[in-house]
């Protein structure tokens, strides 16, 4: 379920945004096409296998809600190449994507805009094993090893979680990928920034369970783990059709939201031969609903300004963003551009 980090990898310069989208589509995709029977194709790309992040997508589906509102809906498998390469590119309608991932491209100048946030809440913590009694707090951390990803964004996130909390933000970086997980079950590092609605709840249900740091508690501003992403080009060739994909994704969010166990049972049904640990998706399901998929005031897949401009300046402070000839960029982004609720169903009301 790691994706926000591995996908970052492919974003880490604005080249790799640009270089041609190979493997799944071959045309631009931004002028939707009509099927025989009158219904319209929509492609939306995963950003990793599927799981609990995608649930209001396939029940959707499973429920003939995309179907009923005159669409065909491809989902696109994930691959060698990002969604966020493939939106930009004009290869893919939509796609799963990450507030960080959309903040970098759009930096470098890419065509990616945030139409849906699946998740309201922070949806990574730094961890550490229950066990560990001599880590306490971040600050405990300095001298320690981290297990990531080599995304650019780990090493000042984790400096100013550290020095936050009194530290000097001092540790060691091992680039493991996916087995930063298995690492930190092991004892083999310290600490490693897992989802605790996937990984998290994995390593309880294994007998090894972890010690969660919330990055919203050490100065970290809150992020858009999981969202749904287009190109301004696709949404602007295709408003009507952009809107009825949307009302679907929501009413399908809104239902697991309301029905987590049922939810989890369409989803597992759409996907039996890799979701195989149902106890996993059951409990990832019901945290999500619980704690992520609505927003304070209850709204679901709404977004807000001030919340992309203050990790957009996050980044910026931090010198990670750069343009699309790979400088640095010399004052922060506008981020109220990386995102619209304009497509939503209820968009009159989010205003």
């Amino acid at each position: 379920m790691r994706s926000r980090t591995t996908v970052l990898l492919s974003l880490a310069t604005a080249a790799a945004l640009t270089a041609t989208a190979t493997g799944c589509a071959t045309e631009d995709s931004t002028s939707a096409a009509t099927a025989a029977n009158g219904t319209t194709q929509v492609t939306l790309a995963l950003d990793w296998t599927p799981n609990t992040n995608h649930t209001g997508i396939y029940v959707a589906q499973q429920k003939g809600w995309f179907k009923a509102a005159g669409i065909d809906l491809k989902i696109v498998p994930y691959g060698s190449t990002a969604p966020e390469t493939l939106i930009a590119a004009h290869k893919a309608d939509f796609g799963i994507s990450y507030q960080e991932g959309i903040t970098t491209a759009r930096a470098a100048g890419q065509d990616i805009t945030s139409v849906y946030a699946v998740t309201q809440k922070t949806n990574v913590t730094v961890s550490v094993r229950a066990d560990r009694d001599d880590i306490t707090s971040p600050k405990d951390l300095d001298g320690k090893t981290y297990a990531g990803f080599g995304a650019p964004y780990e090493k000042a996130l984790l400096q100013k979680v550290i020095q936050q909390d009194g530290g000097k933000g001092d540790f060691k970086q091992v680039t493991l990928n996916t087995s930063a997980y298995a690492a930190l079950y092991a004892g083999k590092a310290d600490f490693a920034m897992p989802m605790p609605t996937w990984e998290g709840l994995e390593a309880k249900l294994t007998g090894k369970p972890l010690k969660d740091f919330q990055l919203a508690d050490y100065g970290f501003p809150a992020i858009y783990s999981t969202v749904v992403a287009s190109s301004g080009q696709y949404l602007k060739k295709n408003p009507g059709i952009a809107k009825k994909f949307l009302a679907a994704v929501n009413k399908g969010y809104e239902f697991a939201a309301d029905h987590p166990d049922q939810g989890a049972d369409l989803l597992i049904a759409a996907n039996k031969s890799t979701l195989t640990n149902t106890e996993l998706v059951k409990e990832s399901e019901e945290l999500l609903a619980k704690e992520y998929y609505r927003a304070a005031d209850g709204s679901i897949g709404t977004q807000s300004a001030a919340r992309w401009q203050a990790f957009a300046d996050f980044e910026f402070k931090a010198g990670l963003l750069v343009d699309r000839n790979g400088k640095k960029l010399t004052e922060a982004p506008d981020a109220s551009t990386f995102f619209t609720d304009a497509y939503l169903p209820d968009a009159e009301s989010a205003k």
